[in-house]
């Protein structure tokens, strides 16, 4: 090996240590022929690259303006893992046994008694009614700049609890490279999420090469204040807006403001927005992510209690919606 390759080498390294795995793909990808190395041929990868090469093609009867090629994207199971818990989750219950000795009085009430001593079966139990009050405690009474502090630093130190891997590295290669692609060709990548959107925001950039203003996700109610003579919004303890099911097209119409031409989700969770996106007029795409690979990652759909994929699977044949086997079209899961 010569010195220079060595230099090469170790810097490549660091930089993957650092969790820059997303921000190399657009070069990675740029540097090779084929901008999709992840995907193995065949219909859906075709699907793909057509779908691009139709509406970027200038002159075509498919063209479409660079302002107008919008794509989005779900973010827990289409971008990274959300099994067997959504990764918000995690970081709500460590946050709650964080700030659980400044409240004596959560040990009277039985969800929070749970979540403090891991009991996962009676946080389970308390439904969606308890889980919103454990995230309204875990995440509000700050401003929204230095809740994204608090998320960032949890990233820096948490890690999954079956690869033993910070989260952030939990994203799936085919489609950082999915991401990058577009925006080579004219594309702006948005998330649309149902987590919350502060949250995502922390590491967007970062992970996904997507900045934190084209992030749409559920929000927590905010409230404006003066203090020490400066306007401060601060986070209050209910969710305003849920960026999920029928409220992920208001969210991309509040947001973004133009319906997208290419979407990409998971579950039927997005079934409204891959709707909204291939019910509007000249060409469009939309794809599903399948988990169907055991080994590599998860398999679940119809039953699952997390990302659950069963009306937008069924229907997705009539609508035209490609259907991504993860263990069929991807040559490899993660960075």
């Amino acid at each position: 090996m010569t010195t220079a390759e060595g230099v090469a080498g170790a810097h490549r390294r660091a930089l993957l240590a650092l969790g820059g795995a997303a921000l190399l793909a657009p070069r990675l990808a740029d540097a090779q022929t084929d901008p999709l190395p992840s995907w193995r041929s065949g219909p859906r990868k075709q699907a793909l690259l057509d779908f691009v090469g139709a509406v970027t093609r200038e002159g075509a009867a498919d063209f479409v303006r660079p302002a107008d090629r919008i794509a989005v994207f779900d973010n827990d199971g289409t971008l990274w893992v959300e099994q067997p818990a959504y990764t918000q989750v995690f970081f709500v219950l460590d946050r709650v046994r964080e700030l659980a000795p400044r409240h004596p009085e959560w040990q009277q009430d039985p969800v929070f008694r749970a979540a403090v001593a891991g009991d996962m079966a009676g946080v389970a139990a308390a439904g969606v009614p308890g889980l919103l009050k454990l995230a309204g405690a875990a995440q509000a009474g700050n401003s929204p700049e230095e809740f994204q502090r608090i998320a960032a630093s949890w990233f820096g130190a948490a890690r999954d609890h079956r690869w033993r891997r910070p989260f952030t590295e939990l994203t799936y290669q085919p489609m950082l490279e999915v991401l990058a692609f577009l925006r080579a060709r004219g594309f702006t990548t948005f998330i649309v999420t149902g987590g919350g959107v502060e949250f995502v925001r922390a590491i967007s950039a970062a992970t996904y090469g997507v900045p934190p203003h084209q992030v749409v996700g559920s929000t927590f109610a905010l409230k404006a204040e003066d203090q020490g003579g400066r306007i401060v919004l601060m986070r209050e303890p209910h969710v305003d807006f849920i960026d999920d099911g029928p409220g992920k097209p208001v969210g991309i119409a509040r947001q973004i403001g133009a319906r997208p031409i290419i979407a990409f989700g998971n579950s039927d969770g997005d079934y409204e927005m891959l709707r909204y996106t291939t019910e509007g007029s000249g060409r469009r795409l939309a794809m599903i992510v399948r988990h169907d690979d055991a080994e590599r990652e998860f398999a679940y759909d119809r039953e699952s209690h997390v990302g659950r994929l069963a009306r937008a699977l069924d229907e997705a044949p009539a609508r035209g919606w490609q259907v991504i086997s993860m263990r069929e079209d991807w040559s490899r899961v993660f960075p």
